[in-house]
């Protein structure tokens, strides 16, 4: 079930999904208004004169008109569309071009426009003017003015947003939401139960219990996208088996590669095995639904970037820096999952590869730090928030991996910062941590 909610988000993420459905409501709209229009007839009096058409020949010019004018705007809306994804691929990066396609105004935006293009033709086909016979499809008519008047609205919000939405502020902001929302469901993600301390769980006389020892090669090359745990932890228990799992979300891997070992009592069958791989889904590119880290590289992305020297822009930096901050901020005071799953009945079932707090800070931090040579704000800033994760985290394998990096920014400063100044500065806010 959970591989299949898997699949049903990408869909959704998809540019051409929900501008498909529109148009499939709109054909179903304009075969449904037409229908009513044959049923019943609507009064040309009183206020129906300035609302209902007269005319087969005006009808015709109306209709004619809106569709002329949404597939051209539809035209206009597609090549604004290119101009901002060229854009933010320029200056933020390649990778934000996803974020784009997944705003929901622009896949709205275009299947409305393209939609009412399609409505008015089959409205238009339905004039009929013969042998005497006239059929004007008054109600249809009316509504495809209402969908004109909303969508000239609709192109004001989405020129506005196009506007808003290329700023670096805003791309930085909505990925801070996306990371923030992806950390509180992944952390602590429910994968059966967990024991109480890992130290106490002896793993080693736990896999001699079994007597079979299968390698399950990777069926093909890609990024590991996602594991449907759950199911996966079902399969292990009706094996009765454990399977400990060498990669993780985000990962890239080979074909014919070890991707996992099997614990079991006997050797399964070909079809067995197959169901393990059911639980994988590997893909051509990366996904952010398990992969933290691809979120969090995105936001590094912007930060390398900002500090390229052809753009040499540390605000953005800065600002990458204090929303990154926020989540580490988070990270530091939860409980990572435990790699060791149990099932109800306590059994291990599941070695998971999981991502630690140190993996999370290091894919957060080393690269910032690493092209912030040279710059003494940026510098100075990685020191401070450093500081603030260090004084919210209890946990001392977390105060170990911070102190590590305090102690890599320390070093960049003292190779980077000529002003003797701005470098007591840096030492004086890194030995509250240091000198304790």
């Amino acid at each position: 079930m959970k591989k299949l909610f898997f699949f049903w988000n990408e869909l959704r993420a998809t540019f051409w999904f929900v501008p498909v459905l529109i148009i499939l409501l709109s054909i179903l709209m304009a075969i449904g208004f037409v229908y009513m229009d044959q049923i019943y007839t609507f009064s040309q009096d009183g206020l129906g004169r300035f609302f209902f058409v007269h005319s087969v020949d005006s009808a015709r010019s109306i209709l004619s008109t809106i569709s002329g004018a949404m597939i051209g705007v539809a035209g206009t809306v597609f090549s604004v569309t290119l101009v901002a994804l060229t854009l933010a691929s320029s200056q933020l990066g390649p990778r934000l071009i996803k974020n784009f396609m997944y705003v929901r105004l622009n896949q709205v935006v275009l299947g409305a426009y393209i939609s009412t293009y399609l409505y008015c033709l089959i409205v238009l086909n339905a004039i009929q003017e013969t042998n005497g016979f006239t059929f004007i499809p008054s109600l249809s008519i009316l509504m495809a003015i209402i969908a004109a008047i909303l969508n000239i609205i609709l192109l004001i919000i989405f020129i506005h947003q196009i506007a808003v939405s290329i700023q670096a502020d805003k791309v930085i902001s909505d990925i801070s939401v996306f990371i923030s929302n992806q950390v509180s469901q992944l952390f602590p993600e429910n994968m059966g139960d967990e024991p109480d301390t890992e130290n106490d769980l002896a793993v080693d006389p736990i896999k001699s219990k079994y007597s079979t020892l299968t390698s399950l090669k990777s069926p093909k090359t890609g990024y590991l996208q996602y594991v449907d745990s759950a199911s996966l932890l079902h399969t292990m228990k009706n094996f009765d088996g454990l399977f400990e799992i060498n990669y993780r979300p985000g990962d890239y891997i080979v074909e014919t590669i070890e991707i996992g070992k099997l614990y079991t009592n006997g050797k399964l069958e070909k079809e067995q095995l197959e169901k393990i791989f059911y639980h994988f889904v590997i893909g051509k590119t990366k996904t952010a639904q398990q992969d933290l880290e691809f979120s969090i590289h995105q936001m590094v992305e912007i930060a390398a970037r900002a500090l390229s020297p052809g753009i040499n822009d540390p605000y953005t930096a800065i600002t990458c820096i204090d929303h990154l901050t926020a989540t580490m901020c988070y990270l530091a005071q939860v409980k990572f999952p435990s790699k060791y799953r149990l099932d109800d009945k306590k059994e291990l079932r599941v070695i998971a590869n999981t991502v630690d707090f140190e993996g999370v800070l290091d894919a957060a931090f080393n690269q910032i730090r690493q092209f912030s040579a040279g710059s003494t704000a940026v510098i100075i800033r990685l020191m401070d928030v450093l500081l603030l994760i260090h004084n919210l985290t209890s946990n001392e394998s977390y105060k170990k991996a911070i102190i590590k990096h305090v102690k890599m920014t320390l070093n960049v400063g003292k190779q980077s910062i000529k002003e003797e100044n701005d470098l007591e500065d840096l030492k004086e806010r890194s030995n509250k941590i240091l000198i304790t």
